[in-house]
């Protein structure tokens, strides 16, 4: 089996392979405190939760955006499984070019949505990722990572209205049923849920008449994909999504390592 592991800003997402089928994910909150020791078992207890054996993972794969917590999570690789992860980054073979200014600069995060993306549904594509930050890469046809934007993401947007103000409440988000909301609560989940789908709407349209003017792509070509936490919410009513992929991002690790074990 494979671990799969994708540490974000926010949240760990652990995927376990069995071949190509995801057998079971779990989500852990990313803590820069937590020891080597203290992922260790984190891990071991989250795997027996799920009947999973430590013996019968064979390798590991992590992407991570958050350098100050990479050191221990490849020592609680270690020290579990007793074998070096196999960690993405912009030097990682994939089959993609990416023409980026500096490629370093691009998140291994981009990089393995943009791999799961283009195997899944080929290119021109828009990636969609709403995590802490939203992402937006685009991939031509022709293998070509072009680069993107990147927006705060849409908890970034709820912290800062909370905790700059003194009487609005934190609330949980939901598709609203109006943009005139008849109390607090509805008024300022149907503001950021409307807003960030004009955002992301907007964007994605300007991103398509880019790729037209400067690529000479045909707009009606372009599948844009959406991905993370909150993707299900705002596709729900953008005008571009057409697909939502939960586990992109596991699935675009698997499939970088299965290009690279032999290498």
């Amino acid at each position: 089996m494979l671990l799969v592991i994708d540490i974000g800003n926010t949240n760990t997402v652990i995927g376990v392979y069995e071949k190509e089928n995801l057998k079971s994910k779990f989500r852990v909150a990313t803590d820069l405190k937590k020891t080597s020791d203290e992922l260790v078992a984190t891990l071991f207890n989250m795997l027996a939760i799920k009947k999973i054996s430590v013996e019968d993972i064979e390798d590991t794969i992590m992407s991570c955006v958050v350098p100050d917590v990479m050191y221990n999570w490849q020592s609680a690789n270690r020290k579990l499984f007793d074998r070096e992860a196999i960690v993405v980054d912009s030097d990682t073979p994939t089959f993609l070019t990416i023409e980026y200014e500096n490629p370093r600069e691009v998140g291994a995060d981009r990089i393995v949505d943009a791999v799961a993306a283009f195997s899944k549904y080929g290119g021109p594509t828009i990636v969609v990722d709403m995590g802490t930050a939203i992402t937006f890469d685009v991939i031509t046809e022709d293998r070509k990572y072009l680069g993107g934007s990147i927006a705060p993401g849409i908890r970034i947007a709820q912290d800062g209205l909370f905790g700059s103000t003194a009487k609005l409440p934190k609330i949980e988000l939901m598709e609203p049923e109006s943009a005139i909301g008849k109390n607090t609560s509805e008024s300022i989940n149907a503001g950021i849920i409307f807003g960030y789908i004009g955002m992301i709407d907007n964007i994605i349209s300007i991103l398509e008449e880019e790729m037209a003017d400067k690529y000479d792509i045909d707009e009606s070509d372009i599948t844009v994909v959406a991905t993370g936490g909150f993707s299900e919410l705002i596709s729900a009513s953008s005008k571009f999504i057409e697909i939502i992929e939960p586990d992109l991002m596991l699935e675009g690790l698997r499939l970088i390592y299965e290009r690279n074990k032999n290498l």
